[in-house]
């Protein structure tokens, strides 16, 4: 019978509702006031239901909610045959609960939206080599699916063949399509808007990027702040004093009536909805723009941090070093060229790519007699040629003269934040190359949206060398700059600033810097959706998108902020509430109430502005100079 009656709460509502127009209607139109006190005691009966049966299951696990509260103040009421507001305050307390659910749910929006966008449905290959279609459920790891124009992506995997280009919205937030190509990942969720790709499953199922995702933010969502927990022990204080207070009254002033009003107008309703609905809005936010906020606590620490701390490679820079200069000596620069092709084809060195990718398509040649010298470079025979291949250094070691020219060329480039490849062939100098790892695009513009949000500190902790390290500073501006530093040298250089009272955030890219990561005050991982990132950082930006950082302290900013405005509307109202009880003859339970509920769908709706958040005068903030 509880249980039916509390399913139907919404149809109680409409139905308290009509009674009360009814009763009042016939009232003021046809002066019945049998018809007028009937209706009023139905209503009151009718709406009182649910809410008795709450307060019941509340007293049960020895709490004092906000609905005993109220049915104390309602059953009161009735007693001294006050049925106006018996009748009126049961409707508007249910009436609230139903808006406040009801906004509360649009504030969940974002964890709605991403179980939309979850595949249903694969089409799986079997064993005779066609393709069905099965439940996505029905997939296993090393399955192969076909994936066709226009539909979701079931799996995260790998393109075993085909090509199209593939909406990763749901996963990055960037709504501008994705070429993929035999080899590439694709990642569940995600939709192919053009082509025709076959996929091996690589993660299925809760075990996706996307599945996830979904984990996290519902995890995040249902967290709880310092501020929320105080609030919680606040209420459990907070409550059974109003009853107290109410009882104070009645007992000095035998006005059983004003000590009824106390009990409705002190109900904190507002003051435990307001900080959540705050918190979920934000998280909700980040989520739709490819900022995961892994709890409200998150939030809170985040909103203080006055300290950034940011890697270098595959942060502020691309992580993905290219030729920036090349100068030529002499004459057979293409045999040098082809030579020097040669030799890193066989090798492993990081900035092989970046070589290979400048000299192009060229024929291999057989390369023998190599020597790797640790620090310097490599030495080998290539056509009949001695090859040299390395640093100043290992030119220098191996007696090959550099021009005053070529000299000048290498100070330069190094100065410049590159990293030098030399090729002598036969004791004579043919090449030099610099190569750099190239600034992410809109960086500069995102650390000053970053400074001017209040961050005061921006410091850049690296592997690199120092020279590099300092280009990359001044060309970005940063307050401070180190380089040669191991990953424990930089968790320990973090542990230092939070010992001089600083709150940090580190920013790097979820992989060698989870030691820093997990020291940090704050953990932010330029995640582009891997493992690692997702589980070692306190934020991650999915896509590896820099651009978003700005985003994200803008919003828990704005998040925090918003939970403060609602914490002083709830205490306010109820201080006016109560204020007005004492003070004014005007105030009474009914009034009382529906200023009550109004408070909470303002607070509600408060929240839910963070929904729709976005950094102001983002343009205007980049163009600022510091």
């Amino acid at each position: 019978m509880q249980y039916k009656i509390l399913r139907s709460k919404n149809e109680i509502t409409v139905m308290s509702g009509i009674l009360i127009v009814i009763a009042f209607l016939s009232k003021w139109i046809f002066e019945n006031l049998h018809i007028f006190k009937w209706a009023l005691i139905m209503a009151s009966i009718l709406g009182a239901a649910p809410i008795i049966i709450q307060a019941y299951q509340a007293l049960r696990v020895k709490v004092i909610s906000i609905d005993v509260l109220v049915t104390i103040a309602v059953a009161g009421a009735f007693l001294i045959k006050n049925y106006e507001e018996s009748a009126i305050v049961t409707f508007l307390f249910l009436f609230g609960a139903y808006l406040e659910l009801r906004t509360l749910n649009q504030t969940r929006s974002a964890i709605k939206e991403l179980t939309e966008m979850a595949p249903e449905s694969a089409l799986k290959q079997t064993a005779d080599g066609e393709f069905e279609e099965v439940d996505v459920y029905d997939v296993d790891e090393g399955d192969i699916l076909l994936i066709k124009t226009g539909a979701k992506v079931p799996v995260d995997g790998t393109v075993l063949s085909g090509e199209g280009y593939i909406n990763e919205a749901s996963i990055t937030g960037e709504a501008i399509p994705v070429e993929k190509e035999k080899d590439s990942k694709v990642f569940a969720g995600t939709i192919l808007e053009n082509g025709t790709i076959q996929v091996v499953a690589d993660r299925v199922g809760e075990d996706t990027t996307f599945g996830r995702i979904i984990e996290l933010v519902e995890e995040a969502q249902d967290s709880k702040s310092e501020a929320e927990r105080f609030i919680d022990r606040f209420s459990k204080y907070y409550t059974p004093a109003v009853l107290i207070i109410s009882f104070i009254v009645w007992l000095f002033s035998k006005d059983i009536e004003l000590a009824i009003t106390i009990l409705v107008l002190g109900c904190p309703g507002a003051l435990v909805i307001g900080v959540p609905v705050s918190n979920v809005s934000g998280i909700g936010n980040g989520a739709r723009n490819g900022v995961l906020l892994k709890g409200s606590e998150v939030i809170h620490d985040f909103s203080r941090s006055d300290t950034m701390v940011f890697d270098k490679t595959g942060t502020l820079t691309v992580g993905d070093p290219q030729v920036s200069s090349v100068k030529y000596y002499g004459d057979g620069i293409d045999n040098a060229l082809r030579y020097l092709a040669s030799i890193q084809r066989e090798s492993d060195h990081p900035l092989s790519k970046a070589i290979l990718y400048e000299i192009g398509e060229s024929n291999p040649l057989p390369v023998g007699n190599t020597e790797v010298v640790k620090g310097g470079g490599i030495i080998a025979d290539v056509d009949g040629k001695r090859v040299v291949v390395g640093n100043v250094a290992l030119m220098k070691k191996e007696n090959i003269i550099l021009s005053e020219e070529a000299e000048s060329e290498a100070n330069h480039l190094e100065k410049d934040g590159n990293s030098l490849v030399l090729t002598a062939v036969n004791g004579k100098l043919k090449i030099i190359m610099g190569i750099k790892d190239q600034i992410r695009e809109g960086v500069k513009e995102d650390l000053r949206a970053l400074k001017a949000l209040g961050v005061k500190n921006l410091i850049m902790l690296s592997g690199d060398n120092q020279g590099t390290v300092n280009q990359v500073s001044q060309e970005l501006g940063l307050t401070e700059a180190h380089g040669n530093m191991l990953p424990e040298d930089k968790a320990e250089y973090i542990k230092r600033l939070q010992d001089e009272g600083r709150y940090v955030a580190f920013v790097g890219d979820g992989v060698n810097d989870s030691p820093s990561l997990a020291v940090a005050d704050v953990g932010i991982a330029m995640g582009g959706g891997t493992d690692v990132a997702i589980e070692t950082s306190d934020i991650v930006l999915m896509n590896s998108e820099f651009s978003r950082l700005p985003h994200a302290l803008g919003l828990v900013k704005a998040t925090a902020s918003n939970m403060i405005q609602n914490i002083v509307i709830a205490v306010g109202v109820v201080f006016f509430l109560l204020f007005s009880v004492f003070f004014s003859n005007w105030m009474n339970m009914s009034i009382g109430m529906l200023v009550h509920e109004g408070s909470i769908l303002v607070v509600i709706l408060n929240g839910m502005r963070l929904l729709s958040y976005r950094l102001r005068d983002k343009e205007i903030i980049k163009g600022r100079t510091i």
